[in-house]
């Protein structure tokens, strides 16, 4: 019985290690999500500054201009968000890892939508172009620059989403199967017979 607890203890170890060593992954992959987000938005930003500048017509200005301004908005959420992922809670028990888990996919998810709604701005703005001849530049530059912009962050979002699903079914998934959750508590699934079958060895 004693060889019994001690295994026992052992691979309640294993899967805390194990918890751990996931969330810890979460985070780097979230931070590497941000890095991609903050750099896109820096080059957009310096990029179309400088275009919107020299931009040789009223449609090209308006396209660099919102450009500008969205990417000022990305990069306003991928500094905080790579702050937020570097700065995780080091230790986190199986059910905030599985709510975190639960959110991260929620809000990559969701944005995929959003994203979509973007790119139909952009499609709306481009098809109220020939009526609005007043603000036809603005608007097709407007319409051109939401499709750029919508259509990256929804690559992006269905890739992070994409990426963390993958991580979970990979990697959690595995420990919720080895995990016996009743109205009594969590604990640690394991073959009785298998480990009755294995005598200790003694020195």
């Amino acid at each position: 019985m004693k060889w019994i607890i001690i295994f026992a203890f052992l691979s309640s170890t294993a899967v805390y290690g194990q918890l751990q060593d996931y969330n810890a992954q979460r985070y780097k992959t979230d931070k590497n999500l941000m890095i991609g987000l903050g750099s896109w938005a820096s080059l957009n930003i310096v990029g179309s500054g400088i275009a919107w500048a020299t931009a040789p017509n009223e449609e090209m200005k308006n396209f660099h201009q919102m450009n500008v301004m969205w990417n000022v908005v990305n990069l306003g959420l991928a500094i905080p968000g790579f702050i937020k992922a570097k700065n995780g809670k080091k230790e986190l028990t199986f059910f905030e890892t599985m709510e975190e888990q639960r959110k991260t996919e929620t809000i990559f998810l969701i944005n995929s939508g959003i994203d979509m709604a973007y790119m139909s701005a952009g499609l709306l703005l481009r098809s109220k172009a020939n009526s609005a001849l007043e603000k036809e530049d603005q608007f097709r530059g407007y319409g051109n620059s939401l499709l750029v912009q919508g259509g990256f962050l929804f690559l992006f979002d269905w890739i992070a989403y994409s990426i963390h699903r993958k991580h979970s079914k990979n990697e959690l998934s595995p420990l919720i199967r080895s995990l016996d959750v009743s109205d009594n508590g969590l604990g640690i699934k394991f073959n009785l017979n298998t480990l009755c079958s294995k005598q200790p060895t003694f020195y």
